[in-house]
């Protein structure tokens, strides 16, 4: 696959291109066409009067993706609470339209195109999947929408209508591969992930870097339908193989049953290696940390980060959502969504979407509870690479961090 050119066509994986299209026929070749009409006080189109801006949220709030989305709706409303307390966003507050995606990627193209082009928001915090966001891609092309997608994922993708708020990658996947190969000392591994794009996609990438970059050996690759609840056989699996690490990429609600039977039968830290990309203190908030304690997951942020940034974030989200409420690094990132979006409308002085997209690269979010990010122009941030180990309570201890990784979507080698 090639690197991004001056077109602003995204770039497809080859994987799921079917699934998705066949999906999407009915909603976008159905679909009556709506005519946009510029509000008071604007000249975009979109819904902006002399005090109020409107903009979308689409998360799953119900199925088996809300166990992990919930907390992005969470922290996208606190952004916007605070935003707003602070005066808005050129002089308006910031009105949210809230839409379910409900864990069911034609879902999420339909809502997508009712916020764009029946509600006319001036952007949209949403999405948790790749699934779901390469099903709301071809709409927010073709309508011109702008999307702030908070969560980690396998890259090889590009859009001027997306910020990419989580890692990729290079960023995540194959730093942290690095890292327990390093500290391991690990050359056999036991793919697992949920059967869509995303951990297909990133195992796809972490097999290519265990095999020509760490020379190991991959010893198992299985993949289970969100959802799944029944991992007996895995499990099986994994003890007869004995990997030296288990590379977890199972996602939603599927975690609760996979980590819970996992302890059940005797596969504990003590005993093996394991490291995911898909487990937060939000999943561990529904798992149980007596049933994860010990293993190991790669991601930008912890709730337990020590620094000022983080400890005014932790604060105003509990304050707001109560003392128990967790916060894992896709709640983070979809925290930066809104301030990302404020300060490039602020520097462009307009809410086109076109011109917001041309002030974006070069801001830097010095206030980011993770510490700091800067948009590149390939529409991610710059970030680091953290290590955390799973505590019986439900947070993470930080063992690593790297220093700022330049975003890579495409990476050499890797398509």
């Amino acid at each position: 696959m090639q690197r991004h050119s001056s077109r602003s066509t995204f770039r497809m994986v080859k994987f799921g291109w079917a699934f998705v299209m066949s999906a999407l026929g009915a909603v976008l070749v159905s679909a009556a066409p709506v005519v946009a009409h510029a509000e008071p006080g604007t000249t975009t189109g979109q819904a902006v009067t002399d005090t109020e801006v409107t903009v979308g949220q689409l998360h799953s709030a119900t199925g088996t993706m809300a166990i992990s989305e919930t907390g992005s709706i969470q922290a996208e409303r606190l952004a916007i609470d605070q935003i707003n307390a602070a005066g808005g966003v050129l002089g308006r507050k910031i009105k949210i339209i809230q839409e379910d995606g409900a864990s069911d990627w034609p879902t999420f193209a339909e809502k997508s195109k009712k916020l764009l082009t029946s509600d006319h928001v001036a952007a949209v915090f949403g999405c948790w999947t790749s699934a779901s966001r390469k099903a709301v891609l071809p709409v927010f092309e073709k309508e011109n929408g702008l999307l702030y997608y908070p969560t980690f994922y396998e890259g090889l993708e590009q859009s001027k209508n997306v910020f990419y708020t989580g890692q990729e990658a290079t960023q995540q996947i194959l730093a942290g591969l690095d890292w327990i190969a390093k500290e391991k000392k690990a050359k056999t591994f036991f793919l697992i992930g949920s059967d869509y794009i995303w951990p297909r996609t990133s195992n796809k990438i972490a097999r290519k870097h265990i095999e020509n970059v760490l020379h190991g050996t991959v010893v198992g690759e299985e993949y289970y339908p969100l959802g799944h609840t029944q991992f007996g056989s895995l499990i099986n699996k994994i003890k007869l193989k004995k990997p030296d690490v288990v590379y977890a990429i199972v996602v939603g609600g599927s975690n609760v049953s996979f980590y819970k039977q996992l302890k059940a039968a005797g596969v504990t830290a003590d005993k093996q290696n394991l490291l995911t990309i898909s487990v937060t203190e939000d999943e561990m908030l529904g798992i149980g940390g007596e049933n994860v304690a010990g293993f190991y997951a790669a991601m930008k942020y912890f709730q337990s980060l020590d620094n000022e940034n983080n400890k005014k974030f932790v604060a105003a989200f509990k304050a707001k959502y109560g003392p128990k409420a967790v916060i894992g690094d896709v709640t983070q990132a979809a925290y930066e969504g809104p301030w990302l979006w404020k300060a490039a409308v602020e520097k462009a002085k307009s809410f086109d979407v076109d011109k917001v997209v041309a002030a974006s690269p070069g801001i830097e979010l010095k206030t980011a509870p993770e510490g700091y990010v800067k948009i590149h122009k390939n529409h991610h941030l710059w970030s680091k690479l953290r290590i955390g180990q799973a505590q019986a309570d439900g947070q993470f201890k930080v063992l690593y961090e790297s220093g700022l990784i330049e975003p890579n979507p495409f990476p050499k080698g890797y398509q």
